[in-house]
């Protein structure tokens, strides 16, 4: 008969008689396994258990979270078997599996996995901890999710109804605040703050709800609720942001503020849509301690970032940020005016929404249903004695007008536009209405940006690529193979996705002299492109090309965020 790892610890005097009948108790009441009571009733650190059991049975132990796992080889034992034995394999070696487990001395589970591969089977011990992360990153398990998910009976929430009509407002209110319901919308913020996501989507459809991520600028699938649940959470989020339950026709804004450990904040800036099955809500998260700053970790080679800092150090003029919705217009704007914020400047900001709150800069909230729009507050900023003007985003004439005269007259104006890129900015504005001469006089530099996925610095392999995939993104004939380029993998780190955090891609244009001729010569974006180039500019592919060459980026992802020149 084998001896068990509580008679294996009581033997060694590492605990008595009435600590391991405590454990058994608390393995009958809470399930799990004799080890994990024993470290949730901290009788042992985990690290002391899995050395005590590598000296009993003179078996190595691994850490899973520096291994290097293979997919294809996890996927050698089906999730029902990992998550019974609570064992992972991580390598294997010709006919031999490598398997790491957190209880070494269950024989059973040793030669049903061999059974089930086929394979000699080498056991590793690892921390119960370790494998239960590895489960839920290869196998998706949903571990903590499917408890809050159990948490709900089949007649939970039947007051909301299944309808979208006939609901009572009540009802509503009362059962957004059921705890089941609390302890499902927790979850899914909390997960989307561990997984660094910058927006939640709660979407209902006809017959499922699910619940999406935005991590590093790709969507991805949380988890799919109950279908009944989808009123209940929507519910819950209108009550967090201070919205209006009762109103499910027309789209509405609110904002969430949570309070996490060591005294830091997050926002959640909440936007409802009425669709055709029901409310989507849209959480775009706001985290002040993640927002960069510093211009040169932004991801500036160095000479755009001077052209850069130049433009934003004139008196006068406009400086204007180009690119699609969630390329990181914002935090390029706001570390410009972090540089320029001096007890000695006047700077104020017409946003919609205000994202970030910075000190010392006057920040004014757009209300279009009131009139506070971007030329209105424009116009006010000048009879404020400003220095500095940041205006959100130039959407049509009248604004457009305004920053022009403002940007003429000794302001220096900073703004967005929504364009391919930097010369294109130039007929975007023409095509507004502004005059040639106003635009070639008035604004110093265009800067379009795009945000590329960085490479998991963990898990990335060096791959030897065909010469025909980087010449079709741009590389030159004699540059290829002087670089090492570097693919995705996936690890525990990366949630498997084999990217971690992203990098900007800039295209920097100064308005120079050569550029203003040919504005006022009425020259066409492309001949704009071309003489800007001429002039040392770099293209946003450029750019990409340059973040592939220094191993940050792969090029798969320089050619899905950039066009070819």
């Amino acid at each position: 008969m084998k001896e068990t790892i509580g008679q294996m610890l009581l033997k060694a005097g590492l605990i008595d008689e009435e600590q391991l009948q405590k454990c058994v108790d608390y393995q009958r009441t809470n399930g799990g396994r004799i080890y994990g009571a024993l470290v949730k009733l901290e009788y042992m650190a985990e690290e002391d258990l899995v050395e005590f059991l590598a000296r009993q049975t003179r078996l190595p132990t691994v850490s899973l979270e520096e291994l290097d796992v293979d997919q294809v080889v996890v996927k050698l034992i089906d999730s029902e078997k990992a998550q019974k034995f609570l064992a992972i394999p991580y390598q294997k070696i010709n006919s031999t599996l490598h398997v790491a487990m957190a209880d070494p001395t269950d024989l059973d589970a040793v030669r049903d996995i061999q059974f089930a591969t086929g394979m000699s089977v080498e056991v590793s011990i690892a921390a119960e901890s370790e494998i239960r992360k590895a489960l839920d990153l290869f196998y998706d398990t949903g571990g903590e999710m499917q408890d809050v998910l159990d948490e709900f009976q089949d007649d939970d929430l039947q007051a909301i109804g299944d309808e979208m009509t006939d609901l009572d407002v009540s009802d509503m209110a009362k059962m957004a605040q059921d705890a089941p319901v609390i302890k499902l919308v927790n979850y899914i913020m909390m997960q989307a703050i561990q997984r660094r996501a910058s927006d939640i989507h709660v979407e209902p459809y006809e017959k499922i709800f699910r619940v999406r991520l935005r991590v590093d600028g790709s969507l991805y699938e949380l988890m799919q609720p109950p279908y009944r649940l989808r009123n209940a959470v929507v519910s819950r989020l209108k009550i967090m942001s201070r919205l209006d339950i009762a109103e499910r026709r027309l789209p509405q804004d609110g904002r969430i503020k949570l309070k996490l450990p060591k005294g830091r904040d997050m926002d959640f800036r909440v936007s409802v849509l009425p669709t055709l099955f029901g409310e989507k809500v849209v959480m775009r998260l706001l985290d002040k301690s993640t927002l960069q700053l510093d211009m040169t970790k932004l991801g500036f080679e160095e000479k755009p970032l001077q052209h850069f800092k130049e433009a934003i150090h004139k008196p006068f003029g406009m400086v204007l940020v180009t690119g699609p919705t969630g390329s990181g217009k914002t935090t390029t704007l706001y570390s410009a005016l972090s540089e320029l914020n001096k007890s000695t400047e006047n700077i104020s900001t017409a946003e919609d929404p205000v994202e970030f709150n910075l000190m010392g800069i006057n920040q004014v909230q757009m209300h279009e249903e009131i009139g506070l729009t971007f030329a209105a507050s424009l116009r006010s900023f000048l009879r404020q004695d400003p220095d500095i003007i940041m205006v959100g985003e130039i959407r049509d004439y009248e604004t457009a007008e305004i920053a022009v005269k403002a940007a003429l007259t000794g302001h220096l104006v900073l703004s967005t536009l929504h364009t391919n890129d930097a010369p294109q900015t130039i007929n975007r504005l023409l095509n507004m209405g502004v005059e040639p001469f106003l635009v070639a006089s008035s604004v110093n530099l265009i800067l379009a940006q795009r945000l590329a996925r960085r490479l998991c610095p963990d898990c990335k392999k060096e791959v030897d690529p065909p010469a025909e995939a980087l010449r079709d993104i741009g590389v030159k004939m004699e540059e290829i193979g002087t670089f090492p380029v570097y693919e995705t993998k996936g690890c525990g780190n990366c949630s498997g996705t084999g990217f971690r955090g992203r990098v900007a891609l800039y295209e920097v244009m100064p308005i120079t002299d050569e550029i203003k001729e040919l504005v006022l010569a009425g020259a066409s974006a492309m001949e704009i492109k071309r003489e800007a180039i001429r002039l040392g500019m770099l293209t946003l592919r450029m750019a990409g090309i340059n973040k592939l060459k220094e191993g940050v980026t792969s090029i798969q992802e320089v050619a899905r965020v950039t066009m070819a020149d």
